[in-house]
């Protein structure tokens, strides 16, 4: 098993994140055809954008393009981006998204909290979804002050009317405060680990 962590920095070093990247959109949206295809119910699959990748330029292109050839409703590719993309050039990066969302593809800013997020231009954005960083969900247990961060996080999220998902949960504790603060969704290790397709299949009943 290699993790994430282990190759992506090389990756992104190496230019090598753009056609893995591509590689990793072209298989989630074959994957949400052929469920439609055998007449299972879809699912909605989020693919992480990566920096290099978004700053790349070509993202709406490559979007069009699996659209066509797959055929898929829209609302059911939801991409992940960063919010580190965002201050750099905030305005190529609105053009960019507000282009995707114009698709019918969803939008999350994926690990909120962790860059530089002002509330002037997260209004702008056309987001669906916020993701909260992994590493406030497992420190709210012991510290009341980051607990006191994600309960802020969730009410501005649900104030704009975002849906909220929380990363790397993997105690019945997390997911009770989680749940006691309304959160819609979580992922981690308490749900399951990654899984191959057929594996994934059978634990969700497809």
């Amino acid at each position: 098993m290699l993790y994430p962590m282990e190759f992506i920095p090389i990756a992104e070093e190496t230019g090598l994140m753009v056609p893995i990247g591509e590689w990793a959109l072209r298989a989630a949206c074959r994957q949400i055809q052929t469920w439609i295809e055998a007449g299972r119910q879809p699912l909605q699959i989020a693919v992480n954008v990566s920096e290099r990748q978004f700053r790349w330029g070509h993202l709406p292109a490559l979007i069009d393009v699996l659209l066509r050839e797959t055929g898929i409703p829209p609302h059911l590719l939801q991409l992940e981006i960063t919010e580190l993309v965002l201050p750099e050039d905030l305005e190529g990066a609105l053009r960019q998204m507000a282009w995707i969302a114009d698709c019918g593809v969803a939008l999350a800013l994926d690990d909120f909290g962790t860059g530089y997020s002002s509330l002037s231009y997260l209004r702008e954005l056309p987001l669906d979804c916020l993701k909260v960083d992994r590493k406030f969900v497992q420190d709210m247990e012991q510290d009341s002050g980051t607990r006191h961060i994600v309960q802020a996080i969730v009410a501005m999220a649900k104030a704009m009317g975002l849906k909220v998902v929380a990363e790397g949960v993997e105690t019945e504790g997390e997911r009770a405060l989680l749940r006691a603060m309304g959160v819609e969704e979580g992922q981690g290790y308490l749900f399951a680990r990654p899984l191959p397709v057929k594996e994934f299949e059978l634990f969700c009943g497809l």
